[in-house]
């Protein structure tokens, strides 16, 4: 008799079954042990009736204590009331480990406390739940750009130079010179461009920002590509596809744990394209329209984006931002050089930037006088000023967080919960 899975128990009604797990919960009425099993894949509930199993296996059901790993032997019955529909007729019970005083209880716990244990807090139905969710936006997003041609290259995590400023640089030593954690794959994923066409990659990077926002993390993922030929309105359409993609995924693929995290799906199942488009001009007026002072120029913090986005009910982006604002490589507007050519997509309900993209600057005398301009060491960058020396074409590319996005999709307070592990300002354990 082989183990089988507990999201797989409704192709098993009627038999006998094995599963292999832990004790999630347990409560007892005298004559009958209710016992939540969980697998990873989901959780039943197992039936111990003392007078249909042995004494020792009614008495061993009875002692077991919460997150004990066990293994149990069953029937599998069709139940409408019970959780994925099905229960567990007990009739076997084998102890494999006993937990003793297991620290997260059904209790409340406070913020930190769940967070310095957040190596068990990972095992609760909730962060099961947003854990399982993100594993299905990261497929998504992986299986978008697979079905259109695009070739994943990875990028280094040590890096020689900066691609999106210096002050937020976690530097490190590298045998006898300095290199630096990577901010983002994308200069790297522009060779990969002038090498393949289309290309994206996928992994962590690194930002030492000292913040404290629901919306930071000093480690997070972000999914890149990088398209050869292509402009600032093509790569907001491929944009706005992707997140339409993938937010309509997880509508079909997890909305049994959109539900269990207790998601309103309303305005997600309104994600589609086109996406609204507006200027940083008309979005600095609707701030100044809400009673906010901003200066012309300035990039927008985090209350900023929240009022903008009150005006929408679905992802939007704002292009055109001031070149000073704006990182180095990024082309300036030919009909105003004062802006460049460049997109934030903004998502709804106060949750912020999600995607920041667009056209790259191709001309090499201009990419290496903004080079000098931000002071930046030139020899860094030698190897991607061949970029513009050997076949420059016009080209763009985005960098979507997965954290910013599963926090939106999932409808989550803080972005904490939506990385196995976060790392923030004041913390780094476990």
């Amino acid at each position: 008799m082989k183990a089988v899975r507990i999201m797989d128990l409704g192709n098993h009604a009627g038999e006998t079954v094995i599963i292999k797990g832990w004790l999630a919960a347990k409560r007892s009425s005298g004559s009958i042990h209710f016992l939540q099993i969980r697998d990873g894949s989901g959780i039943v509930q197992g039936v111990a009736v003392k007078a249909e199993i042995s004494s020792e296996v009614f008495s061993l059901a009875g002692s077991l204590s919460q997150e004990s790993s066990i293994i149990v032997k069953g029937k599998v019955r069709e139940d409408k009331r019970a959780p994925g529909g099905y229960e567990l007729s007990l009739e076997g019970l084998e102890l494999i480990s006993l937990s003793k005083d297991y620290p997260i209880t059904p209790k409340e716990h406070g913020t930190d406390f769940l967070m310095d244990n957040r190596h068990l807090w990972l095992r609760s139905p909730r962060q099961n739940a947003i854990m399982k969710v993100r594993h299905e936006l990261v497929k998504a997003c992986l299986d978008f750009f697979d079905e259109r041609g695009f070739i994943k290259i990875d990028a280094p995590i040590l890096t020689p130079a900066a691609c999106e400023g210096t002050t937020t640089l976690f530097e490190t030593q590298y045998f006898d010179q300095k290199a630096y954690l990577s901010q983002s794959g994308q200069l790297y994923m522009e060779a990969g461009a002038m090498a393949f066409g289309n290309v994206y990659c996928f992994g962590p990077t690194f930002r030492a920002e000292k913040s404290k926002t629901r919306r930071h993390l000093i480690e997070f993922w972000m999914i890149e590509p990088e398209m050869a030929y292509c402009d600032l309105d093509e790569d907001m359409r491929i944009q706005e596809e992707m997140v339409s993609y993938i937010v309509k995924r997880v509508l079909e693929k997890k909305n049994a744990e959109l539900k269990l995290i207790g998601r309103d799906t309303t305005l997600l199942e309104k994600v589609a394209p086109p996406f609204p488009r507006l200027s940083y001009d008309e979005a600095v007026e609707i701030l100044r329209k809400e009673g906010l002072s901003f200066e012309w120029g300035s990039d927008f913090g985090g209350n900023d984006e929240t009022v903008i986005a009150s005006k929408f009910d679905k992802p939007f982006f704002v292009h055109r931002f001031p070149m000073q604002c704006k990182a180095f490589y990024m082309k300036q507007d030919p009909q105003n050089p004062k802006v460049a050519l460049c997109a934030d997509m903004l998502a709804p309900e106060g949750y912020g930037e999600i995607i920041g993209g667009g056209q790259r600057e191709d001309n090499l005398e201009v990419l290496e006088e903004k080079i000098k301009e931000h002071n930046l060491p030139k020899e860094c960058y030698e190897w991607y000023l061949d970029l513009r020396r050997y076949g420059s074409v016009p080209h763009s590319g985005f960098g979507m967080g997965i954290e910013r996005a599963l926090a939106w999709i999932c409808g989550l307070d803080h972005v904490r919960e939506t990385i196995p592990f976060p790392r923030m300002l004041y913390r780094i354990y476990p």
